[in-house]
Parts: structure tokens; C-alpha cells; sequence
């Protein structure tokens, strides 16, 4: 069976170096350390903004651009590379990830964080209201549909949603401690029609808890890390999706990964 067409920028790496990098990482058995490692490969990766190829007037492709990431497509990467084996295996997955149904399609990709719970709860689990306890607030929103009633996406139908989130003034040293690295952290966006305003990684290292992303800010521009109570000031809240299997509370597995 012919496979999806495919569009490759493997920036600095081979495909013979993700293949060991993959191989290696596929032997670290605990998840929160495996996706600590992954992701740190990423450090300094400039930012990049529409790398993916596909819309209501083009054909979607399967595109791998490791040489510029945006805030999704790095945790993309990185949760089909926690999932795979070897450079073919992550191809397999990041259709998985990233597509509904296994099929490269521009109507059904992943546009929105909280899709990953919908529709890859094979992979992870929503773990907001476990880590934020008393402190969560839940609200209804209509995903890609603006005040005004028009689109953020072309082509995409609006989806109902409750989402769950903690207060960034909530997210005290109870609700960090419940955090853990590897869990994927999405910034609650209040705007109509979003979910999240961009999405990173938790990392925890020597008592620092910090939120690994691709930065679009102009002073970083690239994969960076940063505090995250820093981070979430001015910001609405919280969301907290985990890896399955990498345990569903508690700090198992922290990174010993080097701090930047």
C-alpha cells in the first residue's frame, strides 16, 4: 500500500542519526525521562511559523520539518518520537498523532490541542482536573468559532468543547508539585474559539520546574526553556495533558537532563 506523500527537512540530523536517537531513546522505560530526553534534543531549534503543508485548496502532505518549529509542531515531534522505535516507526506515528482516522488530511488533522484528548486518547490523558484539584474551572467553548462568528481555519467545523483549566494564579507549589516532566502544558487562551494560545513541555531538574517551547517571542525565537510560574504570569491558565503510561499523578521519572 502506497504511503502518504511526504515532504522531509531533517535540519541537522540524518535520518541515520534520528534513527539512533529514536533506537536509544526507545530503551529509556520510564516515559517522563524518555520525552525529558527527546525534547532536550531540540534545544536551540529555531522557531518557524506554517511549516505544514496542506489547506482547503492544497493537498496535505506529511511534513517533517526539524530545522523550524512552531509551538505544536515541536510537541508533535516529540510525542510520535516517544511512541517509536526508529525513524520509520515515527513517520507511522506522527500520522497518528498528528491526523485522525490514520489519514493525512488537512480537514482531519489535530488543528487544536485538546484534539490530542479527543481523538488520540490511545496516547494521552487530560490531567488538569487530577493535578489542579479544587482550584480547576471548567468552561464551554466552540473550537474555530470567533465572536464574529467567522473562522480561525477555513474548511474546519466547529466543534463544542468544555475545557478544563487551572488559574495561573492557582498554579501555587501544590499544583507544580503535581506536575511532572514530560506532561504537555497548554496556555488556557480566554479568546473565542481557542482552546490554548501555545503548548510546551514540563520539565522538572534540580527543584526547577520549567516549560520547554518554541518561542516565537523576538528575543528567543527558538526551543527554549523557561520558569513556568514566570512563564504564566499575565496569562489566563493552565492545561495538562500526559503521556499514557508515564503515570497518572506524581513526579515519577524526573529528567536528570543538563538545565539551560
Amino acid at each position: 500500500m502506497k504511503g502518504p506523500r511526504e515532504a522531509l527537512n531533517l535540519g541537522k540530523w540524518t535520518e541515520r542519526d534520528l534513527d539512533e536517537l529514536i533506537g536509544a531513546s526507545a530503551r529509556i522505560e520510564d516515559l517522563s525521562t524518555r520525552i525529558g530526553v527527546l525534547s532536550e534534543q531540540f534545544l536551540g531549534v529555531d522557531y518557524g511559523e506554517s511549516t505544514l503543508i496542506g489547506d482547503m485548496s492544497r493537498p496535505e502532505v506529511l511534513a517533517v520539518n526539524l530545522e523550524r518549529l512552531d509551538c505544536f509542531t515541536f510537541i508533535d515531534y516529540v510525542e510520535a518520537m516517544r511512541l517509536s522505535r526508529s525513524f520509520g516507526e515515527f513517520k507511522e506515528n506522527l500520522v497518528k498523532v498528528r491526523y485522525r482516522s490514520g489519514k493525512v488530511s488537512y480537514l482531519l488533522r489535530n488543528h487544536f490541542f485538546t484534539d490530542w484528548v479527543d481523538f488520540n486518547i490511545k496516547h494521552v490523558m487530560d490531567l488538569t482536573g487530577v493535578v489542579g484539584g479544587e482550584a480547576v474551572e471548567k468552561t464551554m467553548k466552540t473550537l474555530n468559532l470567533k465572536e464574529d462568528e467567522t473562522h480561525f481555519l477555513e474548511g474546519i467545523a466547529p466543534r463544542i468543547r468544555e475545557i478544563t483549566f487551572i488559574p495561573a494564579e492557582f498554579v501555587d507549589d501544590r499544583v507544580v508539585a503535581g506536575l511532572q516532566t514530560g506532561d504537555y502544558a497548554g496556555i488556557y487562551s480566554e479568546k473565542a474559539g481557542l482552546d490554548v494560545s501555545h503548548v510546551g513541555i514540563i520539565i522538572k531538574n534540580k527543584g526547577t520546574t520549567r516549560l520547554r517551547h518554541a518561542s516565537s517571542l523576538r528575543l528567543y525565537r527558538k526551543v527554549i526553556d523557561q520558569d513556568l510560574k514566570k512563564y504564566l504570569i499575565g496569562k489566563p491558565g493552565l492545561v495538562v495533558l500526559r503521556a499514557k503510561g508515564s503515570g497518572a499523578e506524581g513526579n515519577r521519572g524526573q529528567v536528570k537532563a543538563t538545565s539551560h
